[in-house]
């Protein structure tokens, strides 16, 4: 099998185990409507009244985050690439969040008409609005076409993740429909074709072959039962205050992960990448042979992917399950750059539908 082949295969979503081995699979289908998926951002902080960017807090529907700035940056007569914005929003949806326009005015911010687009606030602020400054998603979802008493199935699940954390996946948004962004990065970064032109296609398909890496390893922590387990050399990042340090002491570690005080952190390749130690640094060094990935080969990425770290579980928040006449409604906040998707895959057992009978292909993550 050609190493593009195993990532592909090895990190497609839908064989990715699960957390919640026991109980039933359930059905239910997202988005039959845009506003039945609705994403509020959580800004790290608000604008402070004053300064020379316009923060602009607005809400779309039917746009993607890149042209919805792009056109709100033409209403004000801005430089879209003077643009910025925290992370990225889902299309098919109602979402709100945040974006900085230097040299914008508040009163023509609020005065665009601009079809899908509203504006909420825009008030300055002294500097550029940066990626990743946010703290998370809020979300809003309502379930159709639902198994028989969803809500009443839902509800202790929703509370086992909340409890002990749900596996940080990368969703298939990341990848493209069949896995088109990662074949394109295999044949550039594995088999030695041309980079795209553009630094965006670049970065895009870096990406896409990072967070296939990231999801592999991840799952064979699952499959061989370390989910809330330390290994010794782990990167360990704390709950509090998102300081890391590596695992010395697995046994100790073990029982910070169980009490939600820690929680390891996987591998986002790349040369600047902090690389872990001893077991767990031959952990993730398997994946990178069998994939057929050497580190000479991080140079290539460049600028589009110099490498991080990522926790490997998350906790949802604000959480609520309801049955409505409309429907099943699931309330919960994520933090940056975890995926609905993901938790709505594994509360119910397999991969949300689509509307249409589509597997759920939306682009929600922020980060």
């Amino acid at each position: 099998m050609m190493h593009t082949e195993f990532i592909s295969n090895a990190a497609d979503v839908g064989t990715l185990p699960h957390l919640l081995t026991s109980g039933q699979e359930l059905h239910a289908t997202l988005r039959a409507r845009p506003e039945d998926f609705r994403v509020e951002e959580m800004p790290a902080y608000g604008p402070s009244g004053q300064g020379e960017h316009l923060f602009v807090h607005f809400e779309k529907t039917g746009w993607n985050t890149t042209d919805a700035v792009r056109a709100i940056a033409r209403g004000l007569g801005i430089d879209a690439r003077d643009v910025g914005y925290a992370g990225m929003k889902d299309r098919r949806a109602v979402t709100s969040q945040w974006a900085s326009f230097p040299q914008a005015k508040a009163e023509a911010a609020l005065a665009l008409e601009l079809d899908g687009i509203r504006i909420l606030e825009a008030i300055p602020h002294g500097q550029k609005l940066r990626t990743g400054h946010l703290t998370g998603n809020r979300f809003d979802l309502l379930l159709s076409d639902t198994s028989e008493g969803l809500a009443e199935a839902l509800a202790p699940r929703l509370a086992r993740l909340a409890e002990h954390g749900c596996p940080n996946y990368f969703g298939p948004q990341r990848f493209g429909r069949n896995n088109a962004n990662l074949a394109r990065a295999g044949r550039w970064l594995l088999e030695g074709g041309k980079a795209p032109r553009q630094r965006f296609l670049r970065k895009l398909q870096v990406s896409s072959l990072q967070s296939a890496l990231f999801n592999i390893v991840l799952a064979e922590r699952l499959n061989d039962g370390l989910f809330e387990s330390a290994v010794d050399g782990d990167v360990m990042r704390k709950q509090e205050t998102g300081g890391v340090f590596v695992c010395e002491d697995a046994a100790l570690d073990s029982e910070r992960v169980r009490q939600l005080e820690i929680s390891p952190t996987g591998p986002i390749f790349g040369e600047r990448m902090r690389w872990s130690e001893r077991e767990a640094l031959a952990r993730e060094e398997r994946v990178l042979e069998h994939a057929g990935i050497t580190t000479d080969m991080f140079r290539r990425f460049g600028a589009a992917g110099r490498g991080s770290r990522r926790v490997m579980r998350v906790q949802p928040g604000e959480s609520s399950v309801q049955e409505t006449a409309e429907g099943t409604r699931l309330r919960f906040t994520l933090p940056k750059g975890a995926y609905a998707t993901v938790l709505l895959r594994e509360l119910l057992g397999r991969e949300p539908t689509e509307f249409g009978g589509e597997p759920s292909t939306a682009d929600e993550p922020s980060e």
